[in-house]
């Protein structure tokens, strides 16, 4: 018997394929879109996200792993939500509200070098990043 590992698709163009997956084995209540679906003119991405956390976020910090044809190439820490004075409207949050936000994804003006990109985004709330409520794999074939 084989685990299916279900993947949402992003998006697919003549020069862009995105998708997803969750790395930690449970069903989320979560949606990402992209637009446009392109890497030329180094566009800035608008991004939707819709989401339900299984718990309250008072805490949040973000990591992401950024891997280039099979090589670590990138790795970025943001904490998101400390509890005090937060900026995000997601900070706060109880289990069971919906997230219903967009946003620009700016880092899309880096030219992105042909090949296959492995993005894992782990969202964890404590700073020790031991306990994890949510973790996506990210697909990203730049043609």
């Amino acid at each position: 018997m084989h685990n299916v590992i279900l993947s949402e698709f992003i998006c697919t163009s003549s020069d862009l394929e995105m998708s997803y997956t969750f790395c930690d084995s449970t069903a989320h209540s979560f949606m990402f879109n992209l637009t446009p679906c392109s890497t030329k003119n180094k566009p800035v991405w608008k991004a939707a996200l819709t989401w339900i956390p299984r718990s309250d976020i008072h805490f949040l910090k973000i990591v992401f792993n950024v891997w280039y044809d099979g090589a670590k190439a990138f790795l970025w820490k943001e904490l998101l939500c400390s509890g005090a004075d937060d900026e995000y409207s997601l900070c706060g949050m109880l289990k069971g509200e919906t997230l219903d936000s967009a946003f620009d994804i700016k880092g899309s003006r880096l030219e992105f070098p042909k090949g296959n990109y492995s993005i894992v985004v782990q969202g964890f709330s404590d700073d020790s990043e031991n306990n994890m409520l949510i973790c996506l794999n990210f697909t990203m074939i730049v043609k």
